[in-house]
């Protein structure tokens, strides 16, 4: 398989960038998308060039650093599929592809498709834990959690955090994975002390790392590799408006003096 890749090459996130177009030659079918990356780093570095510069842990579909576009669509044309798990069989002899990176101002870029996702660990670190006391383990069993409820924490504890649910949206929202990893503890009665503080909280600290406003497009349910539901935002907005309205003081009473 033979195919023609427009990669966005950029030194860093001060410096202009561009897209550089390369043919890339023996391509497998049974390659995963970072392996025939790798072939082109290899032919790059062969011919003493810089080797394009992307992210990846794991390559088993379980971290998320490996996101970028292809052909303007998070981790490519396959649902429910990450980039390192996106294989070479997806695609067609002669096909000419467009590789850039997360599109988001909260997502400065590092280098060519590698951008900075900490503005996500800094939500997480907003309110995405529960306190507990420290010391042994609880029993298991101590807190009964219905089935239903375990079934809805598991759902959105899937999230990867790898961004692409911000890239699909026209507005770079973060609406999807900050519900994510709000409602994972918020259903569950180990998390319902901290509910609306935590809800709060995080809301608070996405605005802040200046992520867009949620329209109600669906895009990023549609790029999500792991299939986080639309439903998690609108429970994200219920626990947030009951939070903001704990946090509100009241108005005092009175006719206003005189």
């Amino acid at each position: 398989m033979k195919l023609t890749l427009n990669v966005w090459r950029q030194k860093d996130r001060r410096s202009p960038g561009s897209f550089v177009k390369y043919a890339v030659n023996d391509v497998s079918e049974h390659m995963s998308f970072l392996e025939m990356l790798d072939v082109l780093n290899e032919k790059l570095q062969t011919e003493g060039q810089d080797p394009v510069a992307f992210e990846h842990d794991c390559r088993e579909g379980i971290c998320g650093s490996c996101g970028f576009m292809v052909d303007g669509r998070p981790h490519g044309p396959m649902p429910r599929t990450t980039v390192c798990q996106l294989h070479m069989r997806s695609f067609k002899d002669g096909d000419e592809l467009v590789l850039e990176p997360f599109r988001a101002a909260a997502f400065p870029i590092i280098r060519d498709l590698v951008v900075d996702r900490g503005s996500l660990d800094r939500i997480v670190g907003a309110g995405g834990f529960v306190s507990v006391n420290t010391g042994s383990a609880p029993e298991a069993n101590s807190t009964p959690v219905p089935k239903s409820v375990a079934d809805k924490s598991f759902d959105n504890a899937a999230c990867i955090q790898c961004g692409a649910c911000v890239a699909a949206c026209p507005n770079a929202a973060a609406m999807l994975f900050t519900s994510a990893k709000m409602q994972h503890l918020n259903v569950l009665p180990q998390g319902e002390p901290e509910k609306y503080e935590r809800a709060t909280n995080m809301v608070l600290q996405m605005d802040k790392e200046g992520f867009g406003h949620c329209t109600w497009h669906g895009e990023c349910a549609e790029a999500c590799p792991k299939g986080i539901p639309l439903s998690s935002i609108a429970a994200m907005n219920m626990d947030f408006n009951v939070g903001n309205l704990l946090r509100t003081p009241p108005t005092s009473g009175g006719d206003g003096g005189g």
